[in-house]
């Protein structure tokens, strides 16, 4: 009879360390989540910094020459 009140009592004893363990995957799981997603808009938002950086780039440069002018600045015939 003990042997069975024993058994029960491992029982519940792992039941609950399974919970625990279930709880720990999932708070895991959900972390792997939100970091998967920070990981996202932080790619996007370097993205989006290197695209106004080319474009800021772009507005400073000289018009460019047509292929039609010489260096001097006068066409070639």
């Amino acid at each position: 009879m003990q042997d069975v009140q024993k058994l029960k009592a491992e029982q519940k004893e792992v039941r609950q360390e399974l919970r625990a363990l279930t709880e720990i995957v999932r708070q895991l799981r959900n972390a792997q989540q939100r970091d998967r997603e920070h990981a996202a808009h932080e790619r996007e938002n370097l993205l989006l910094r290197l695209e106004n950086a080319l474009l800021r780039f772009e507005r400073r440069l000289p018009p460019g020459r047509s292929s039609s002018e010489r260096e001097d600045g006068g066409l070639i015939e």
